[in-house]
């Protein structure tokens, strides 16, 4: 039987480590080919200015490299603490993206990061220029390795199911390297952690135009930031289109969660916004939304690229729908059982009877599309939680339509040398720090919630991927890493506002 206390505490740790990491992740993404780009200026202006803008924003992204470091370790230590069974079940696939991470990707942006940071007039122009742009390259190609590993999660491929030692293991690196769904989330992933560096500079770019400082080095900054920002900021669109579109093809039910769509329909429309009705439950007859306003259409092209195509809901996954062809949650978790019944006897029997065995494994075989739906005990599982999906899906998507706006408004007026004075937008860039985490925290609690109750999507369920250790000291690091991470945070937070104070001259500002 499932220790759901265990299970609850082992995810809530793991959430918990994850979302502390993404608050220091993307910052290193945008900023560092942002630095990258001031720094290649320099390099063919020769102009001192450039330089000292450059030092500057180096000076923040190595606080932000050097805190975030200890969340990213931890995190992985924890597949081998909290989750060891699915560390023993995929550890052959999974691990392989993971050590080549650590291996290439990180040693290289560690090693140049010495260079960047303390090789100014050690080497020449263009070696520490080399440098600067190949602690960018490492910084992304550590994502993609991550994001590899993950998009595998949300859609298995390129493994095999091996019955005597019931793992699955890599039968294709390049189908998991090039799996569709790892590809797209890595493109989003890296867009929205290019907004996030854009917004910084921004933001605290403004911020030194509303203390009327550093007025030279704030436009400059502002310059090179919104063009970043409002070009990723489109491809981030783009690059969401895409996930969506994925999404619909691999996880419906996580689509179903995201829209709020109960019952499927042909030529579905997109919810622009909405509020959900508390009191709807899978099955029953209450409508979905107390209110909402949607695109018509919309769901329907974007996810299948056909406006007359036919969205699945919630009840059609739980229930089926046998005009489209969609198997009830209750057969799918038939049929799994009936695969695990075929494993045990299988196993039992490898030795002692091999006819009864290859007839178990035949029985497998054809059932084992279906084998991790054999450990859900209840149909209205396969769904994941509704309202956080949901909720999240349209604050991520709304925070980054307004980020498109405000590159643009920063673009335009700096263009037209309009810029001073513009208080209502220097305020509005300071805030969209904050929220640019809040959007980026926000897209990865739809794309981890919303493939709920699964580990590995329709392969492994959560509960069966734990440790089986005891839970109090999973309670007790929960605790610990909660104030760890709170500090580092802070930590964080308070040099960085120190730093900024300092200005990139060196003088105290505030």
């Amino acid at each position: 039987m499932e220790n759901e206390m265990l299970i609850g505490l082992s995810r809530a740790q793991f959430a918990l480590t994850a979302m502390y990491h993404w608050l220091f992740v993307p910052l290193t993404l945008g900023l560092s080919f942002i630095i990258a780009i001031m720094e290649t200026i320099y390099v063919k202006t020769g102009n001192q200015e450039w330089k000292e803008i450059t030092k500057f924003w180096m000076t923040l992204f190595a606080i932000n490299f050097a805190i975030g470091l200890a969340t990213g370790i931890i995190l992985e230590f924890e597949f081998g603490t909290n989750w060891s069974n699915y560390s023993w079940i995929v550890g052959d696939i999974f691990g392989a993206p993971l050590a080549i991470e650590g291996i290439m990707a990180f040693f290289m942006e560690s090693t140049f990061f010495a260079v960047m940071f303390f090789g100014w007039n050690k080497v020449s122009k263009k070696v520490h220029l080399l440098s600067t742009w190949l602690v960018a390259i490492g910084s992304n190609l550590s994502a993609l390795w991550i994001l590899v590993a993950n998009g595998w999660m949300q859609h298995p491929v390129g493994m095999k199911f091996t019955l005597d030692t019931a793992r699955f293991e890599m039968d294709s690196f390049f189908d998991v390297l090039f799996n569709p769904n790892a590809v797209s989330k890595f493109l989003h992933t890296i867009g929205s952690g290019y907004v996030m560096g854009a917004l910084f500079v921004i933001g605290v770019s403004s911020w030194y135009l509303l203390k009327n400082k550093e007025i030279l080095f704030a436009k400059r900054s502002i310059i090179v930031a919104a063009s970043f920002g409002f070009l990723t900021s489109l491809f981030l669109i783009f690059t969401g289109d895409e996930s969506a579109y994925r999404v619909a093809q691999q996880q419906p039910t996580k689509l179903a969660a995201m829209e709020g769509l109960y019952d499927g329909e042909k030529r579905a429309g997109i919810l622009a916004i909405g509020q959900l009705n508390p009191n709807k439950e899978i099955g029953d007859e209450k409508d979905e939304f107390l209110w909402s306003i949607e695109v018509p259409y919309a769901l329907s092209f974007l996810g299948y690229r056909n406006i007359d195509a036919f969205v699945p809901g919630v009840n059609d996954l739980v229930y089926g729908n046998e005009k489209y062809e969609i198997m009830p949650a209750s057969k799918k978790i038939e049929l799994g059982k009936t695969a695990i019944d075929a494993l045990k006897e299988y196993k039992e029997n490898i030795n002692l009877n091999p006819s009864k065995a290859n007839a178990a494994k035949s029985v497998f075989e054809a059932n084992q599309d279906y084998f991790g739906y054999g450990y859900l005990d209840d149909p209205k599982k396969v769904i994941p939680p509704i309202g956080i999906t949901f909720y999240s899906f349209h604050i991520m998507v709304a925070l980054g339509s307004f980020f498109v706006v405000l590159f643009f408004f920063f673009l335009y007026f700096s263009m037209i040398g309009k810029i001073d004075g513009k208080k209502w937008l220097f305020w509005a860039a300071i805030l969209a720090i904050p929220l640019g985490y809040v959007a980026g925290e926000a897209g990865w609690v739809v794309a981890e919630v919303g493939r709920q109750p699964w580990a590995i999507q329709g392969m492994l369920p959560v509960g069966m991927a734990t440790s089986n250790i005891d839970e109090t000291s999973v309670m007790v690091t929960l605790g610990l890493f909660a104030l760890v991470f709170t500090g580092l945070l802070i930590a964080e937070i308070k040099i960085m506002v120190k730093q900024i104070g300092i200005g990139p001259k060196g003088e105290r500002d505030v």
